[in-house]
């Protein structure tokens, strides 16, 4: 049987981020999330929204997140 931390995980791991126009396509999810952590945790102001918009979609395990809305 699965656990619940297993069934929370996108059945991909491929993910396209959409951030400040710039779109990437990452073939490992946890990188992204930890790309995205480090930009939110180092900038401030604009850049920080978007990069928190982008870790918090990724955080759901949606599997194309962008800063816009």
């Amino acid at each position: 049987m699965l656990k619940i931390s297993e069934l929370a995980m996108p059945k991909s791991r491929k993910v396209t981020t959409i951030c400040n126009g710039k779109r990437k396509v990452w073939t490992d999810y946890e990188e992204a999330k930890t790309f995205f952590l480090g930009l939110m945790m180092s900038t401030d102001g604009e850049e920080h929204e978007r990069a928190e918009c982008v870790y918090i979609q990724l955080m759901h395990g949606l599997n194309e997140c962008s800063d816009e809305d």
